[in-house]
């Protein structure tokens, strides 16, 4: 693979092209966190707005019809449902893992087998998500592990 940076004051914008001969699942993830990187989530802590990053967020979850966005550390307030999220967030990283909840999967640092068909999924910041069964497939393919069994 070769990378090839080129800078100069007659680009006004930042412009990712990318030459292959196929589009692999590594090549997928690449491009799923390009995509994550100019994404932006509004959301409210303590009654002040804020606009993250995408690529900052862990994971969303519903918890009495509010929706709240998860960073290593923090939690905020989000006005967007689950489904919505899903759609502004499709190709990239984040899935659907359970009825209440969103997650990034480039945070996922690994994942063991649970009972009854599901998985749990350990977080860079040591939590810890279960991924109901219904949104296992999905899972696997988007945290690059196929449809292998053995997981």
């Amino acid at each position: 693979m070769k990378l090839r940076i080129e800078k100069g004051t007659e680009y006004t914008e930042t412009e990712i092209i990318i030459h292959c001969l196929e589009v692999d699942e590594r090549l997928n993830s690449l491009i799923a966190q390009i995509r994550m990187y100019d994404l932006t989530i509004p959301v409210k802590k303590e009654g002040r707005n804020y606009v993250l990053s995408t690529d900052s967020l862990y994971y969303f979850e519903s918890v009495e019809e509010k929706t709240f966005a998860y960073q290593k550390a923090e939690v905020y307030e989000c006005s967007l449902r689950l489904y919505e999220l899903e759609e502004r967030l499709a190709g990239t990283a984040f899935t659907r893992v359970g009825k209440a909840c969103v997650l990034n999967t480039a945070v996922v640092e690994g994942v063991r087998p649970m009972l009854g068909g599901r998985l749990e999924a350990l977080l860079e910041n040591g939590e810890r998500i279960v991924v109901s069964r219904h949104y296992v497939p999905a899972f696997k393919m988007k945290f690059g592990l196929g449809e292998r069994e053995d997981v």
